[in-house]
């Protein structure tokens, strides 16, 4: 391993697997922690990543795995543990590290939120709280804040089960707008940083899709993409939570979360655009129907 090149890219979930493939196609060096050693790990192993086992939580885990490494992507997926871990990462690589670049994945609904608003969910309460501390650290920070992924259950596998069903989107997003972004494209932003923090440091990236639309727009791009007519059907919230979220045995947190992100579409809150993608990769977002299209087979089975 090249110390001056060192990524540490913790338990990669769909954004991080996706930054790691992006980082070894340019023989980036790249340490990967992972709670367990089991069978992912092995496959995270034969993608060219070093594997440590560790948790973000435990402060000794988090120096080993800093040892040498310069450069750390920060992503926890849906969790209470979100500030905690935060917390513990600035507070390690202030006393431990010698990073040049800390890449925090946050969230768009962050860049509207204050000390004291209230109508956001617990999680992203703790992603804004997260943002303060890594700021706070004085570490080499540079926050992403994605709007909702195209890849989010939201948009694949329920809006799948309906269409296969008759041929509509079902959600309870009103007629709120929304700019969703694919989880390929916000890794292509982080992989860039990553390679490069200097130029990045002290920057917030918004992340969104080349435009904001309205479902009825959406289930339009659906139909483009798929060859078929797609409607929107615009559930009642209450009914939605009741017959279709509280079916998915969620966590919780996790649960409250989604929840949240319906109402806060409802409430018009993704009615974001931003040419970052873009201006970061020179390379644009993809468009709802061209994501769509590539994965013709999860709609139509």
């Amino acid at each position: 391993m090249v110390a001056g090149e060192l990524v540490l890219l913790p338990g990669p979930g769909g954004v991080g697997h996706a930054v790691l493939s992006l980082l070894r196609a340019q023989e980036v060096p790249v340490r990967v922690m992972v709670r367990r050693d089991d069978d992912r790990a092995a496959r995270l192993r034969a993608l060219g990543a070093e594997v440590v086992v560790g948790d973000l939580t435990r402060p000794e885990s988090v120096a080993a795995a800093l040892e040498d490494v310069a450069r750390m992507y920060f992503a926890m997926p849906v969790s209470p543990d979100h500030l905690l871990a935060a917390t513990v990462v600035a507070t390690v690589a202030r006393t431990h590290g010698q990073l040049a670049g800390l890449v925090d994945l946050s969230q768009m609904t962050v860049s509207q939120m204050t000390a004291t608003s209230t109508t956001e969910s617990h999680q992203q309460r703790l992603q804004w709280l997260a943002e303060q501390v890594l700021n706070w650290s004085g570490l080499p920070v540079v926050h992403v804040r994605p709007t909702s992924f195209l890849d989010n259950p939201l948009f694949t596998s329920l809006a799948a089960q309906s269409i296969r069903k008759n041929d509509t989107v079902a959600l309870p997003f009103g007629t709120g707008r929304t700019s969703p972004v694919a989880i390929e494209d916000v890794a292509r932003v982080v992989a860039t940083v990553l390679r490069d923090p200097a130029p990045h440091i002290g920057h917030v990236y918004e992340l969104t899709g080349p435009r904001t639309v309205d479902m009825t727009e959406l289930a339009e791009e659906f139909s483009r993409a798929l060859g078929r007519p797609i409607s929107y059907v615009d559930v009642p919230p209450d009914r939605w939570e009741s017959e279709v979220l509280s079916k998915l045995g969620l966590p919780p947190h996790v649960e409250d979360h989604i929840a949240t992100m319906a109402r806060l579409h409802r409430e018009n809150r993704y009615d974001r655009a931003s040419s970052d993608v873009e201006r970061v990769t020179g390379v644009p977002p993809q468009t709802i129907e061209a994501f769509v299209a590539a994965h013709r087979n999860l709609y139509l089975g």
